[in-house]
This record gives structure tokens, C-alpha cells and sequence, in this order.
């Protein structure tokens, strides 16, 4: 059973996927896929430093932090970016998701902008408020309120990913709550699939 999970930029979906993986289920991450595309000697990095400068290429690799404040900085940018990337983590992806059985979780943060590729059987989305997630990025990844602010901007809103979503989880919450929805969300999941 394969399912997406999807939320904008620090409204918990990393929580979320963790209860998940803990509960049985098994995860495949859209960001570390994104990652392992651009890994040093892959024709997606090649792409990446043709498009958006050499000098993203670091001590021995991309820097990640510089190439999303160039591919942010205009819509156009970030579309050229997508249109790397995305082809090679849907491939990635397909071949990962082959290799499993069971609840399988693919976090998928873009999946409103870039759409099922995959064949997902049912949809999670975590949402929350702006301003909590805003204040999440500035504490806990050290954005600066307008980086915050520009990467919320750039994704579907909450609105958006919760009218293709099977569940809605809300994690505008007490850690405790947020479980408990997740853990309801899985039991029900567990139920669909026997």
C-alpha cells in the first residue's frame, strides 16, 4: 500500500513519518532522494551546477543552502530546478518502492505542485498555520523570517493539499495530540489494506 504524505515546509511532516516508521510502516523520503540525485558524480548535479553555477560545488559537494536561495529568488528559477530534479526522484523512487511491501510512506512535500506519478492509494496531509510554521523554520532551522516566509510561499497552501488528501492531520498541537492522530491514521490505513 503505498501512501503519500504530504504537508508544506515545518508543519510536522517529519513527526509524523517518524510515528509512522514506528508503528510499521516504512518510509521513503522525496528530500533524501532529492539529496542522493545531486550526489557528487550524478548527471543530476552535472544539470545542477550547469544551470545554476560551478560554484555551488563545495568541499566536495552541492551546496544545498546556496542553490535554494538562487532557485527561490524567482518562480522561473525554481521551475528549471523542478524540472532537474523531479524526473530523477520519480525514477529513484519507482525503483525503491518496487523493492518493498507493506505500508509503504512516501514523504512528499511538492506532491500538490508536481502531482501523483506514483500511484498513490491514499494521502496524508499534515497541516498547520503559517505563523507556527514560520516560527518552526526560524528556531529550529535557522531560517531568517523572509527565507521562512518565501519557501511557505513557493508551496501549495494547506487548503490546496488538503482538498486531494484522504486524512488531514493537524499538527498545530501538543506532541502527545499529534500522535494520537497519527496512530488513528494508521490503524485505519492497517484496516484498508487486510
Amino acid at each position: 500500500m503505498l501512501i503519500a504524505l504530504t504537508g508544506g515546509i515545518g508543519s510536522g511532516k517529519s513527526t509524523v513519518a517518524k510515528r509512522l516508521v514506528e508503528l510499521g510502516a516504512t518510509e521513503i523520503d522525496s528530500d533524501l532522494l532529492a539529496r542522493e540525485v545531486v550526489a557528487p558524480g550524478t548527471e543530476g548535479l552535472a544539470a545542477v551546477l550547469e544551470a545554476f553555477g560551478e560554484d555551488l560545488f563545495v568541499d566536495g559537494a552541492l551546496d544545498r543552502q546556496r542553490l535554494a536561495q538562487r532557485a527561490f529568488s524567482t518562480e522561473q528559477k525554481r521551475k528549471q530546478l523542478e524540472e532537474i530534479l523531479h524526473p530523477r526522484i520519480q525514477q529513484l523512487a519507482k525503483q525503491k518502492i518496487a523493492q518493498l511491501e507493506g505500508i509503504i510512506i512516501y514523504t512528499i512535500p511538492l506532491l500538490v505542485e508536481v502531482g501523483d506519478r506514483l500511484g498513490f492509494d491514499r494521502v496524508i496531509t499534515v497541516s498547520c498555520p503559517e505563523d507556527v510554521r514560520i516560527a518552526r523554520l526560524t528556531k529550529s532551522r535557522g531560517m531568517s523570517e523572509s527565507d521562512a516566509r518565501a519557501r511557505i510561499a513557493s508551496q501549495a497552501t494547506d487548503e490546496q493539499r488538503e482538498a486531494i488528501a484522504d486524512f488531514v492531520i493537524n499538527s498545530d498541537c501538543s506532541l502527545a495530540e499529534l500522535m494520537q492522530q497519527t496512530e488513528q491514521v494508521f490503524r485505519e490505513l492497517e484496516g484498508e489494506k487486510r
